[in-house]
């Protein structure tokens, strides 16, 4: 059984829009209040609050004449929201994230809601209702019938003012067929994935394609009086270019994922240092216009639900550099795309460093079929077993 997320879109009734925009706000005055309080309280007194201070805390706010208002809104979104705010420390303490940051109204709003599992069949029926709490039914545009029963939905609005609705369900997978082939894929810019079989994907580069529109669409916003009805008008404007580059390139990166997973049992990809590579100014638009992280991230999930294995080699294997032939180093350049080796061997540049994606990533699965713990670009260290002591039996033990 695997976790299996959906995600709808889904068209309110104008009362349910303006019960969503006070829902969001709840849920924003929520974040914010319990973030300011958290910031104060380690600033002043050097103390620090979790979530079961901040839900002691916001039971005796609603109690509060000037903050009753926070009981319109149902109390899972409420709860959710400060479970959400703890986890974002917990993820900041560990150096696994940025600062949490104050909402704001003009970005992506979001609640989650729980649906009640004791009249499950009255409020959810893949493809005919969902019904929400204090929404009632709401129309959804079922693009695949989800198999299982989701316990918790959440509804969110884009910038584009779009309304969206997700959940996870558990369902069981059927794992592809074995193709008992393996590759080795190489990440780059010129071409999102080149494999070592010789396959070039090609990179699509959506955020060229739309540059001109969008700058048009932007000059235009820059000229409006903020905050007028024409500067909300362009600016939902830009948003919908900026929606479908990100929608162009998501399904570009699940088409490519999809053949991967689909043609090969074992992937060997390389562990990129993506927030390294943003930060050259020169290069850093191509980078994020490729979604190098969002592919390997498709990659990864798509072989666990399948059955695939996926390798990650070292971000300090000399993929491109070594001649994967006779394993001589060379000193390339970015601008070198063919590699020449004195053996012999001239084949392009990023075909070579597939097959020596590939030929590493067998070695690294041999090592680890025979119980040998390897981290992606550090030395093999072998698994010493534990061994029991055996019972003294028939001899004695001092005291």
């Amino acid at each position: 059984m695997t976790q299996v997320s959906y995600k709808y879109r889904i068209y309110p009734t104008g009362t349910q829009e303006k019960q969503l925009s006070v829902f969001f706000g709840q849920v924003r005055f929520v974040w914010n209040y319990s973030l300011s309080l958290r910031s104060d309280l380690y600033e002043f007194r050097k103390e620090s609050i979790n979530y079961v201070g901040l839900s002691k805390h916001l039971t005796y706010l609603k109690k509060q004449e000037s903050h009753a208002w926070l009981n319109e809104c149902p109390s899972a979104p409420l709860q959710q929201c400060l479970i959400d705010q703890d986890k974002a420390f917990k993820s900041f303490f560990d150096k696994r994230g940025s600062y949490p940051r104050f909402k704001k109204k003009g970005e992506q709003q979001s609640m989650r809601l729980t649906l009640d599992q004791r009249h499950i069949d009255n409020n959810f029926k893949a493809g005919e209702l969902l019904k929400l709490p204090k929404l009632g039914a709401i129309k959804v545009n079922w693009s695949r019938l989800p198999t299982g029963i989701p316990k918790m939905a959440t509804i969110s609005k884009d910038p584009v003012g779009k309304y969206w609705v997700s959940f996870s369900c558990e369902e069981s997978i059927t794992p592809k067929a074995k193709t008992k082939l393996t590759v080795g894929v190489d990440v780059g810019i010129k071409d999102v994935a080149v494999l070592s079989d010789g396959f070039h994907s090609g990179a699509p580069k959506y955020t060229y394609q739309y540059a001109r529109k969008l700058k048009l669409a932007q000059r235009s916003l820059s000229r409006k009086k903020k905050g007028s009805n024409r500067y909300k008008k362009q600016r939902i404007a830009v948003a919908r270019i900026h929606a479908k580059i990100a929608n162009c390139r998501k399904d570009f990166l699940h088409k490519l994922s999809h053949k991967l997973v689909n043609e090969f049992d074992m992937i060997s990809m390389e562990a990129l240092n993506v927030k390294g590579m943003v930060k050259n100014r020169c290069l850093s638009k191509a980078v994020s216009d490729v979604g190098m992280f969002e592919l390997k991230r498709q990659v990864q999930y798509k072989a666990a639900w399948h059955g695939k294995r996926v390798i990650e080699i070292g971000r300090f294997f000399p993929s491109t550099k070594m001649c994967c032939k006779c394993g001589q180093i060379h000193d390339m350049k970015l601008s070198d795309r063919w590699m020449s080796c004195d053996c012999g061997n001239e084949m392009d540049r990023d075909e070579n460093a597939a097959r020596n994606i590939e030929a590493e990533g067998n070695r690294l699965c041999v090592e680890l079929d025979t119980n040998l713990s390897v981290l992606p670009g550090k030395q093999a260290v072998k698994r010493v077993p534990k061994i029991k002591p055996e019972p003294l039996y028939g001899t004695e033990v001092a005291a």
